[in-house]
């Protein structure tokens, strides 16, 4: 069992930065890929980027690459997601989520989630 706790979300103008966190219970975090994924009101889940237990892979949605860096540290059960440049369009709430499967984009491949966090991004 992993519960996932994400903080770091606000109000923010565009081209401003943020950075979300997602602190994992649990011993076995290393062994886990992760992902973070956002829905915005009125819209799907949406994939955003994904990172290897190792941290040694990425991946990343085209909307936010080069704009968002996903990493982790295994010694302290958290991963992060660097926001920068951020637009209108990045306005959502914003999951983290946990795989026992190699990191994808697709939501079906996590098993667990965190509550979520809000981004808001004012023109």
């Amino acid at each position: 069992q992993v519960q996932l706790v994400e903080s770091g979300g606000g109000l923010v103008q565009a081209g401003g930065s943020l950075k979300l966190s997602c602190a994992a219970s649990g011993r076995t975090f290393r062994s886990y890929s992760m992902g973070w994924f956002r829905q915005a009101p009125g819209k799907e889940r949406e994939f955003v980027a994904a990172i290897s237990w190792s941290g040694s892979s990425t991946g990343y949605a085209d909307s936010v690459k080069g704009r968002f860096t996903i990493s982790r540290d295994n010694a302290k059960n958290t991963v992060y997601l660097q926001m920068n440049s951020l637009k209108p369009e990045d306005t959502a709430v914003y999951y983290c989520a946990a795989s026992s499967h190699y990191y994808s984009a697709y939501d079906v491949s996590y098993n667990y989630w965190g509550q979520g966090t809000q981004v808001t991004v004012s023109s």
